[in-house]
């Protein structure tokens, strides 16, 4: 079982990266989200899950370790392949996708190509106990006050905003500026959604 691969990045594009160890080039598929942080780098190191199969041996690779705990968390899922998986990372951040999982956001799920309603309710469903019980990013819980992002949200929920879109934007405000009140937050998310 491979950990990881560190090498040079011979071959680069949005779906696979070609790693080159000791003159031995891996082809590693990727998620968009993998892509974007390999971006204008020379050498990686890529965390691997192996894919084996009757026809095919294939290596994916991940930017980090949690990014690869949450794609075998959804191939764990009935009907969802590894390349299935790929595709929601690269539609989603992990963030993103392991929020709307946690949240009972189908819609969000749903949203991807190739995933319909009942495939999101089964993720849901298979994921949101096992996602509950790992550690938490505490970038999420950064914020003094979480109450005044909570009232922001609904706010903005009860003003007919989706509720993925008002919570990026009272997110991204609350990093840049923690010591908003709740008007000035809903003001200034509004603005930008």
């Amino acid at each position: 079982m491979y950990e990881y691969i560190s090498g040079k990045v011979a071959e680069s594009s949005p779906a696979h990266v070609v790693i080159d160890v000791n003159g031995i080039g891996y082809l590693l598929h990727i998620s968009l989200n993998t892509f974007t942080r390999l971006e204008g780098k020379q050498e990686a190191q890529l965390f691997i899950h192996e894919n084996i199969r009757e026809d095919a041996f294939s290596l994916f690779g991940f930017a980090d370790p949690s990014e690869r705990d949450l794609f075998r968390h959804l191939i764990s899922v009935s009907g969802i392949g590894a390349n299935t998986a790929r595709m929601m990372l690269s539609s989603l951040s992990p963030e993103e996708l392991r929020g709307a999982i946690l949240t009972d956001n189908v819609n969000v799920i749903k949203g991807v190509k190739g995933i319909g309603a009942k495939t999101a309710q089964r993720v849901i469903v298979d994921l949101k106990d096992k996602l509950g019980k790992e550690p938490v990013d505490q970038k999420i819980f950064a914020t003094q006050d979480n109450t005044i992002r909570d009232e922001a949200l609904s706010a903005l929920v009860m003003l007919g905003f989706a509720k993925a879109s008002a919570q990026k934007a009272v997110d991204k405000l609350t990093k840049q500026s923690p010591d908003l009140k709740v008007e000035e937050l809903i003001k200034q998310a509004l603005k930008i959604m």
